[in-house]
């Protein structure tokens, strides 16, 4: 794997290093609820005209409640990580 070592990333510069805390669950509750919510909409509509608008609907509200919970829970689950996994 190769590190990045531009200072720019489409043009515009990075973040400093102490934002990866916020970036990280950011990045991650985009990620899940895009998934969830498409799983859980196609499951209730199927392939229907309205797929997409009620999709990014359910997306938007969903990510709305994620991402703080993200923020909130992320401390007490790498708490928990650290009382199960064996440091090295």
């Amino acid at each position: 794997m190769q590190l990045h070592t531009s200072n720019t990333i489409f043009g515009l510069p990075k973040l400093p290093a102490r934002y990866a805390s916020l970036v990280m669950p950011f990045l991650l509750s985009i990620l899940m609820t895009c998934v969830i919510s498409a799983v859980s909409t196609l499951r209730s509509l199927g392939w229907s005209s309205g797929f997409v608008h009620a999709w990014l609907g359910a997306w938007g509200i969903s990510w709305l409640f994620a991402f703080p919970t993200l923020l909130m829970a992320l401390p007490v689950v790498r708490k928990l990580t650290g009382y199960l996994v064996r440091s090295t």
